[in-house]
């Protein structure tokens, strides 16, 4: 027995197993722990791009009309959304989350019943979403609109008053006078890889905005027929 316990002492042939064994828990965590945090820091990138990219094409698009102005309609909304859609699928933006894109302008409005506002006044004129998610977390955080809003030019559709401006408190953003910006918000649930293991299920949230790029005419959201359907905030559609 003596003699045994001393080859059993001397004998390293599994040494490197054993080390392998006990290192391989740590290993596997300090693996999971930076592979769950490389996709969190790439879908919040994915997330902030998608907003952008949104504002950038909606502040472009349009129709030319005459006096030079570009006249905004519901299509050019749907195209710039079924954009996003394509473009998102990878992580299933629409699924998962919530694409609020609001007109937030600073304009003089001219009324159906031949009344005017006295000078321009900045308001949140209107909104279009998209996605299935919706409640707290996911419905836009910095003020909402009626869904007829900007249909038409009656002064009950004129929007709701922003003399702030819209974002978070001290990167607030307004529209100069006589224009507009179009702003995004995007809340999505991003899911762990591993579970709850690492990081915790967690709602990412990302805003952008851009000021409209042409003469735009903000009278109203034009829908020309054939009418397309207005992508309006009480949908909830992927």
């Amino acid at each position: 027995m003596i003699e045994l316990a001393r080859r059993l002492r001397r004998d390293t042939s599994g040494l490197a197993m054993l080390e392998f064994a006990f290192t391989l828990p740590l290993v596997i965590a300090i693996g999971g722990w930076g592979t769950e945090l490389s996709f969190l820091a790439l879908t919040n990138l994915r997330v902030s791009q998608y907003a952008l990219n949104l504002a950038d094409n909606a502040s472009r698009v349009g129709l030319a009309a005459s006096g030079g102005v570009t006249q905004l309609r519901e299509a050019d909304i749907n195209d710039v959304l079924q954009g996003l859609r394509v473009d998102a699928k990878l992580i299933g933006l629409t699924t998962y989350g919530r694409v609020t894109l609001s007109s937030l302008e600073n304009v003089q409005r001219f009324y159906a019943d031949g009344t005017s506002d006295p000078a321009p006044v900045q308001r949140l004129h209107w909104q279009r979403c998209v996605g299935v998610m919706s409640g707290a977390g996911y419905d836009s955080t910095y003020g909402t609109t009626s869904t007829s809003a900007g249909s038409d030019k009656a002064p009950g559709n004129a929007g709701v008053a922003m003399p702030n401006g819209m974002g978070d408190t001290g990167k607030k953003v307004t529209a100069l006078s006589g224009n507009g910006v179009m702003f995004v918000e995007i809340n999505y649930r991003y899911k762990p890889a591993f579970g709850g293991m690492f990081v915790s299920p967690q709602i990412v949230h990302y805003s952008a905005s851009f000021i409209v790029r042409d003469n735009r005419d903000y009278a109203q959201i034009y829908n020309f027929q054939p009418a397309a359907i207005a992508a309006t905030c009480d949908k909830h559609d992927a």
